[in-house]
């Protein structure tokens, strides 16, 4: 029973597990570090651009300048960092989800 005197369900049940706690832990070690790293990038490329200007009109080739360069990195690693979380969500995450939904299906 809660504190206000309902019956927990299963799936607050699963939440309080240790198993349920190490699968958010595993998430967010991924997720919080990989969304700073991004973020800082980004931040980087506005700063850049507000603040260096000449660098960023540097040309690398022909009209192709490194503002540019640096504008379409931002899309690459996004793919990459999308590709990074799939692997490890297939190594470590969905494992363990799979397992808390086997035990919730059986609990049921």
């Amino acid at each position: 029973m809660s504190a206000t005197g309902e019956r927990s369900t299963i799936y607050e049940q699963m939440q309080a597990t240790p198993e349920f706690a190490e699968l958010r832990r595993k998430l967010r070690a991924f997720v919080f570090p990989m969304s700073a790293a991004f973020l800082i990038w980004y931040l980087l490329y506005v700063l850049l651009a507000s603040f260096a200007p000449a660098f960023m009109a540097i040309p690398v080739v022909g009209n192709i300048n490194v503002g540019l360069v640096i504008g379409l990195l931002q899309f690459v690693t996004t793919f990459v960092i999308t590709t990074l979380y799939v692997r490890y969500a297939d190594r470590h995450l969905d494992p363990a989800a799979e397992r808390i939904r086997q035990q919730i299906e059986g609990a049921e």
